[in-house]
């Protein structure tokens, strides 16, 4: 444009400049027919130059005279473009490109655009660097998801409120106009925009820049804000169109007359289809990529001849359409179809094609393979998953909850949650349920046992998920499997508070057995001058009686907390269980019968042997409890049990192994699955109140690990019960055989009198002076002693040489321990006999039977301290 108004400048100043020479030669006296001759010359020069000119801006046009009219729909077109200059100026912007983004029109939307996305706090950054490749003339497009902003909202209602007052002056229009304001506003609603930026005049640096709106799907994976570089290459193809001064007069920018020369340039560049009508809908213009999308040139297709509808499959001119591909299957796009306003010339129309952002078979690819990819996650996922609608209904359920519930997916899915929770967790889960469904809280955490044979515990993680548009949305749930976790507690509360018992019951029973060891002696040395022929006699043996249950409270109770001082010795298991049987058929009575079955060449074990018949006794007596209705059969087997891997057993995991294992199994009525994990808690008890202590099985328990075995329990309610005793089978060396063989033949009948001195030191006044009493009768020489500093005393006031120190371990001063150690610095070869009402395991390195230090725990009877003295001397 510059260059023509140049020539037609210069021809102008030609003109002129040869009227004025040739006035110049007439004065000078030349024929004035020859300067005529020159002036008409020169005039027909100026008229070819302007003609010419004339008719190449007409070539240059191609024809395409409609074109202005076209570029005029552009005002109504939803998409928004802008003709932005080197200085990042706006040329031309239509109104779509200032609502789609929210700012004010101005001469800098681009500031406007990054400053709103800085304050968002979103894709600013991105928009800088777009800007930048656009200076250095690189193309490129940007997606913004203006919703993922947590100021968007309050953003957007500021810029409403703005808005309303301008709105309120505006110029009254038509109906029509009002219509069309409400479809933009309506369109300006989208919060994901795809900002794209192509070359329109790389000579002038003007850069075209396009925004509109796409699925939020896009945005999925990618954040907030996503900046691509544009791999199409733009058609260098260009026309140019005169500008129609209706359309300059409604553009919303327009800052320089040289602003629009290309805007034929904008519509190339365009990343929708555009095309031009007449009033027949005969296509008269069209854009490349238009033409490119059709299968063809722009040539082929703006002759005239070829009307729209001719290109579409079916019905239809506005809305979702098809389109004939020469050579290929239809595509699916959406045109917006607008006509130019009245009284601005001949009826034109203009239509802009937005394609489907995919084909129709790599749409179904792309969900298909997002299906997949979707379902694998959520079925090879090991967290449990289930998917419920609102109803509390489960839609689905991957693969890690069936076999955490233990179930069929055709048996959860179409059930309620609750129907899957124990009925006594379901109250809680309903609350739960209920807040997430009426949108109090999106969910929360809640613990449940699940329904079916396993009773999984979990930690239930519920989640509200919101739904689209007029649907109600789900829940999502996820189930953490706690079983083990739970176990692992309820085993470390037990360990605590069989631990807690056992510190009470062995801080107790040093002094209840010091209680207990007064009374049982002075019931012995009363017995001794009161037989069976006195009338006292009776009496004093309730008093035993009532001491030795006492006795033996404290043993079980120090014996379920490993505390218990154990006497073991090499036994057959064949041989007890058989001497054993007689007792067991009294215990059991008439009802049930017994039924003993040995195992062949089982091995030996090393237990204490009265505290292995307190473990059959218990279980017995147990199995004969949960058969006294209608009896029944109770059956005590002995096997060789062999461990070839670790076992689970309930609780416990059995290492590898020789086993000796013994059974006792009843057909009772069972135990109830809820008490299987706590039948060896101490005072645990399914029986009425007065009919047990709840002793019995923590008890066997106790004895069974202090041993070192194990025990098993199987029940199934109304079918019986099975204990299961694993005890390690003990090799025994020659000479071992020959003392155990030794001592079983030993007369049962025993003298236990003797001589010898004797240092009895005891802070118990009741205990010494019992024991003092009990040892003279035997024929003893007793000296007494009330703590170690008075032993020590004794010992140097006397000149007896001493044959055995009877000390009490616990003692104010000096000790036990301490007291043996000085006096075996002297006398190394004197032997000590420790009583104590604590267990043997307290002091078992303070113990040494090969030098002569022995035990013997309190209470004992006169005849117990007599044996034991008569053994040490």
């Amino acid at each position: 444009m510059l260059f023509r108004g140049l020539i037609l400048a210069v021809s102008v100043a030609f003109v002129v400049f040869v009227f004025v020479l040739m006035d110049v030669l007439a004065k000078a006296g030349l024929d004035a027919r020859l300067m005529w001759i020159i002036g008409a010359m020169v005039t027909g020069v100026a008229i070819i130059s302007v003609a010419a000119l004339a008719l190449s801006a007409r070539w240059r046009n191609g024809g395409h005279s409609e074109l202005g009219p076209l570029i005029s729909g552009f005002g109504k077109s939803d998409i928004g473009i802008a003709l932005i200059d080197a200085y990042g100026r706006t040329l031309y912007a239509n109104p779509a490109f200032s609502r789609k983004l929210g700012i004010e029109p101005g001469s800098d939307m681009l500031s406007a655009l990054e400053a709103r996305l800085s304050f968002l706090g979103i894709g600013s950054d991105d928009l800088a660097e777009l800007r930048t490749r656009a200076m250095r003339g690189e193309s490129g497009q940007m997606f913004v998801d203006l919703s993922r902003s947590e100021k968007f909202e309050a953003d957007n209602a500021t810029s409403e409120d703005a808005a309303a007052p301008d709105g309120g002056e505006a110029e009254n229009t038509d109906v029509d106009n009002t219509v069309d304001a409400a479809k933009n506003a309506e369109a300006g609603a989208v919060v994901c925009l795809r900002i794209s930026v192509t070359e329109a005049n790389a000579r002038a640096g003007q850069m075209l820049w396009t925004v509109d709106g796409v699925d939020g799907s896009v945005m999925s994976e990618s954040g907030a804000s996503l900046l691509l570089p544009s791999t199409e290459s733009q058609p260098s193809f260009a026309l140019s169109a005169p500008i129609a001064p209706e359309m300059v007069s409604s553009l919303p920018v327009a800052q320089a007359a040289g602003g629009f020369e290309h805007a034929d340039q904008m519509i190339e560049r365009l990343p929708v289809g555009v095309c031009g009508l007449d009033e027949e809908g005969r296509i008269l213009y069209l854009n490349r990529r238009l033409a490119s999308w059709l299968g063809g040139e722009p040539e082929e297709f703006n002759d005239g001849t070829v009307e729209l509808a001719d290109l579409i499959v079916g019905d239809g001119i506005n809305g979702e359409v098809k389109f004939k591909v020469s050579g290929g299957e239809p595509i699916r796009c959406f045109v917006t179809h607008s006509i130019n306003a009245p009284g601005t010339g001949p009826v034109r129309s203009q239509a802009v094609i937005f394609p489907d952002p995919m084909p129709a078979h790599e749409w179904e690819h792309a969900l298909a393979e997002t299906e997949r990819r979707v379902r694998w996650f959520f079925d090879e996922s090991p967290l449990s998953i289930v998917l419920a609608d609102m109803s509390g209904t489960v839609t689905d359920a991957n693969r890690a909850f069936m076999q955490t519930a233990g179930q069929k997916h055709s048996n959860v899915v179409g059930r309620s949650i609750l129907e899957l929770i124990l009925p006594e967790d379901r109250d809680e889960v309903a609350r739960y349920l209920s807040k997430a469904v009426m949108g109090m809280g999106k969910g929360g955490q809640i613990e449940a046992r699940l329904a079916g044979a396993r009773g999984v515990a979990a930690q239930i993680y519920l989640q509200r998920v919101a739904g689209r548009s007029g649907e109600a949305g789900a829940l999502l749930l996820n189930f953490l499997d706690t079983t083990e976790q739970k176990n692992l507690e309820e085993q470390f509360a037990q360990s605590q508070k069989m631990q807690a018992v056992g510190q009470l019951a062995g801080g107790v029973a040093h002094d209840f057995n010091n209680l207990l060891t007064a009374m049982i002696g002075f019931c012995d040395l009363l017995l001794s001058r009161h037989g069976p022929g006195d009338p006292s006699f009776a009496d004093i043996m309730q008093i035993k009686q009532n001491a030795n249950r006492a006795a033996n409270l404290v043993r079980q109770l120090l014996a379920f907390s490993r505390r218990q001082t154990l006497q073991p010795k090499i036994i057959n298991i064949t041989d007890a269980l058989a001497e054993m049987s007689n007792l067991l058929r009294r215990l059991i009575g008439e009802k049930i019968d017994l039924k003993v079955t040995h195992g062949r060449d089982i091995g030996l074990v090393k237990v204490d042997p009265g505290q292995l018949d307190q473990v059959i006794i218990n279980l017995v007596v147990n199995a004969r409890d949960a058969m006294a209705g209608e009896g029944g059969t109770l059956t005590v087997q002995t096997s060789s049990e062999i461990v070839d891997e670790p076992t689970a057993t309930g609780t416990e995991v059995i290492p590898p192994g020789d086993y000796i294992g013994i059974k006792v199994t009843d057909t009772g009525i069972g135990i109830p699955k809820d008490n299987l994990t706590r039948i060896f808690e101490p005072f645990f008890s399914t029986k009425q109140r007065g009919e047990g202590t709840g002793l019995g099985l923590s008890t066997v328990y106790g004895i069974v690990k202090q041993t070192g075995g194990f025990i098993a329990v199987n029940s199934e309610e109304g079918k019986g019960t099975t204990f299961t005793i694993y005890l390690p089978r003990y090799e025994a060396t020659e000479q071992e055989l020959a003392e155990t063989q030794a001592v079983t033949e030993e007369a049962p009948s025993r003298d236990l009198t003797g001589t010898g001195a004797i240092l009895l030191v005891e802070d118990e006044d009741a205990v010494r002076t019992f024991g003092a009493r009990a040892l003279r009768s035997k024929g003893y020489d007793v000296l007494e002693a009330n703590n170690g500093e008075n032993a020590l005393e004794v010992l140097n006031k006397t000149d007896k040489t001493i044959d055995l120190v009877i000390s009490d371990v616990v003692m104010p001063g000096i000790d036990g321990p301490s007291l043996i150690r000085m006096l075996r610095e002297k006398k190394p070869e004197l032997k000590v006999i420790f009583i104590s009402g604590y267990a043997e395991d307290t002091y078992r390195d303070e113990l040494d039977e090969e030098n002569g230090v022995h035990f013997l725990p309190k209470p004992f009877s006169l005849k117990d301290l007599a044996t034991k003295v008569k053994e040490v001397l």
